[in-house]
């Protein structure tokens, strides 16, 4: 079993399950394409890439009769919850929380009309990217590639996944980019709220998506200012040394300080015992004042949360 880990000097920031996004919009929903700008199909072109499934946007007839049976169907379910709320019945929601979505597209045209999750030209970085990204040639059933973000750079790695052991971490590493070569970050709201697109410096470009997108990019998007633990005072660094030494954390991950508009520091530490294949890294958070007293949940400020 092995653990994909920062070089000496880099900080892990973030981990999370990540894959090329999926068209929402009807004209495209479950598919995707990687085009040159010309809006060519290159997935061919790929070095090493395994035959994948090929597909066709629906017609303009085929969506109007999508959106009619949806609508249909959407009327026959209000129609069932308005009987069990008249009968007495107890209706609640409840499912996986997104940060933010919206029924209004950026982009029409690689929204819906086109969906590209990759964007390049030959020999630029985009596709340079894993096959292993794309659901529709990995076998996520028994595999999963996690996105992990440090101070230096982003990383894909490839690992199996057991339902009934979510511990079990056996890294691959398949692609790796300084962040010097990454132009900006940017989040897709289109839908479900959980899809980004990175740009390369180049001018090519990946449409990514993840449940745990805000875990995953809440460092960089938008960027925030990490304070280094030689500008901590002793007692400061004497309790976040503490603080990772109750957690267990290797000395090969560095503790995440960013200080709070209050003046406080927040402290995050990512000890590899919080490592699953099905959600990436989860980090484990403390909040210190201006003294180094690590400070109590119920006398935190709104800005700290």
């Amino acid at each position: 079993m092995k653990i994909w880990q920062p070089e000496p000097g880099e900080m892990l920031l973030s981990r999370a399950p990540v894959a090329f996004a999926t068209g929402a919009a009807t004209r495209v929903r479950g598919m995707r394409w990687f085009r040159d700008p010309q809006r060519n199909d290159i997935q061919h072109e790929l070095p090493g890439w395994p035959e994948g499934p090929s597909y066709t946007a629906r017609s303009t007839g085929s969506v109007v009769a999508l959106k009619s049976l949806k609508v249909a169907a959407m009327t026959v379910g209000a129609a069932i919850l308005a009987f069990l709320s008249s009968a007495g019945g107890n209706i609640s929601g409840s499912g996986h929380g997104k940060d933010e979505s919206s029924d209004t597209p950026d982009e029409p045209a690689d929204e819906v009309d086109d969906f590209p999750v990759m964007w390049a030209e030959a020999g630029t970085l985009a596709r340079t990217l894993p096959w292993q990204l794309d659901p529709g040639r990995a076998d996520e059933k028994h595999y999963r590639t996690h996105l992990i973000v440090t101070d230096r750079r982003l990383v894909v790695v490839g690992l199996p996944y057991h339902k009934k052991d979510l511990k079990l971490i056996d890294d691959e590493l398949l692609w790796d980019c300084p962040r010097a070569d990454i132009r900006s970050i940017e989040l897709k709201n289109f839908k479900d709220g959980t899809d980004f697109r990175v740009q390369f410096v180049d001018g090519s470009w990946c449409r990514l998506s993840s449940v745990w997108r805000v875990k995953l990019l809440q460092y960089v998007v938008p960027p925030r200012e990490l304070i280094p633990m030689e500008s901590l005072t002793p007692q400061q660094r004497a309790t976040v040394e503490d603080f990772a030494a109750q957690h267990q954390m290797p000395e090969s991950f560095s503790p995440i300080l960013i200080r709070r508009p209050s003046g406080r520091i927040r402290v995050d530490i990512i000890p590899p015992s919080n490592f699953k294949s099905a959600t990436g890294a989860s980090e484990v958070t403390m909040t210190m004042d201006t003294s180094g007293r690590k400070v109590d949940i119920n006398d935190y400020l709104p800005e700290d949360f």
